[in-house]
């Protein structure tokens, strides 16, 4: 593959690979309404192409729902369960790009997210993709992204009330993805 550097500096087109070692996708939701609890997938794969033209680029991601972790096994079972994610029906969260705009030195990413088989248009924030070497050598991409999602949209749509009022888990959550890619040979 030739790898090509654009007008914009330090940019390279091709198409690369995510690196599930050196990726994380992560997501952070209210909890009894008093604290935020962290969750991550541990399983992701995809495709970015960076295009010519940065803004024609593209993202394909695929999630094992099944990959869900916190440091809670009980919670993880729960997540994974037909309650919330129903890994065993749908065993992939996936998001597909459908177009990209730059905002202030931001990216927005705009893409098909689905969640349980339920598909909603989303935008991600994200910062420009960084390039460099790996260890080895090759050429890597690096890019960070986040945003927030109603879970009720997705399917998601359990409500456990509390004693006192409110529910154990909040509607909103953030979703934080810090990617590496290595260029495909």
């Amino acid at each position: 593959m030739t790898i090509v550097e654009t007008k914009h500096p330090g940019y390279v087109t091709g198409t690369w690979d995510v690196d599930p070692g050196g990726s994380y996708v992560g997501f952070v939701i209210r909890h009894l309404m008093i604290a935020k609890i962290h969750g991550q997938f541990e399983s992701v794969c995809g495709e970015i192409v960076t295009a010519d033209d940065m803004l024609e680029s593209s993202v394909a991601v695929t999630i094992d729902a099944a990959s869900f972790h916190t440091s809670d096994a009980a919670k993880n079972e729960r997540v994974t369960s037909q309650a919330f994610l129903d890994a065993e029906h749908y065993p992939s969260l996936t998001f597909v790009s459908t177009g990209i705009h730059a905002d202030h030195g931001l990216f927005l990413i705009e893409g098909d997210l689905t969640i349980r088989g339920v598909t909603n248009p989303v935008v991600l924030n994200a910062t420009p993709p960084q390039f460099g070497p790996n260890q080895a050598g090759a050429r890597s991409l690096g890019m960070s992204a986040h945003t927030r999602i109603r879970r009720s949209e997705f399917g998601v749509d359990i409500n456990e009330p509390m004693a006192g009022g409110g529910f154990v888990l909040g509607e909103d959550v953030d979703v934080v993805l810090e990617i590496e890619a290595a260029i495909r040979q």
